[in-house]
């Protein structure tokens, strides 16, 4: 379902002011939705008529991911069992991604690219293989962001089937990054300690 916005956020959103809009609704340039008690509000497809992004344009994605380089031959395997998907579905993919990352490293380029695309609604439809292909944690979040700015995240398969090694090195870095804080907060113990013992 298409995000709704009221009136200040939607001239947030756009970069506009509240009486800008109203302006622009008396003059018929976007006329605003109203509720049933006469209040504005705007939709996803208000945005893209102002930002100039038309439905028409709006692109299908495959994204196919793999954790590492040594798993080149999986992503091979992923993207053809993918491209059979679309066609047994009869779906016109615009633009495929494919990308080598961990699915618990959120800072990669390609992934965030996406992400930014889809939230200027740039993109209609987001296939992926598994949720997991996307990222190891939080799809929830990331589908209903998608879904906030009119995009639809197609699974092909509701399963994880993420090869044991890959699995892995996710629970090495959750592992990891755990560490790091445990080891950040003794240092930070025994800073706070040599002050102490400094003022005294």
């Amino acid at each position: 379902m298409s995000k709704i916005y009221r009136i200040n956020e939607f001239a947030k959103r756009i970069g506009k002011s509240a009486s800008t809009l109203r302006r622009w609704d008396t003059e018929g340039r976007l006329i605003a939705k109203r509720t049933l008690t006469g209040q504005r509000y705007y939709d996803e497809s208000d945005v893209r008529k102002i930002l100039g992004i038309k439905d028409i344009d709006r692109k299908t994605i495959v994204y196919c991911r793999v954790s590492s380089s040594n798993q080149k031959d999986d992503l091979k395997s992923q993207i053809t069992a993918m491209e059979q998907f679309c066609l047994n579905c009869g779906i016109a993919v615009d633009e495929w991604i494919q990308e080598i990352g961990g699915g618990m490293n959120f800072k990669r380029k390609k992934f965030l690219f996406l992400m930014s695309r889809i939230a200027t609604g740039e993109v209609k439809i987001l296939i992926v293989a598994h949720k997991d292909r996307l990222c190891r944690f939080g799809f929830d979040f990331f589908e209903h962001m998608a879904n906030e700015n009119g995009c639809k995240i197609k699974v092909v398969n509701q399963e994880s089937l993420s090869p044991h090694q890959e699995m892995v090195e996710d629970l090495m870095a959750i592992i990891h990054t755990f560490s790091c804080r445990l080891y950040g907060l003794r240092k930070y113990k025994k800073n706070i300690k040599k002050i102490i013992q400094e003022i005294e």
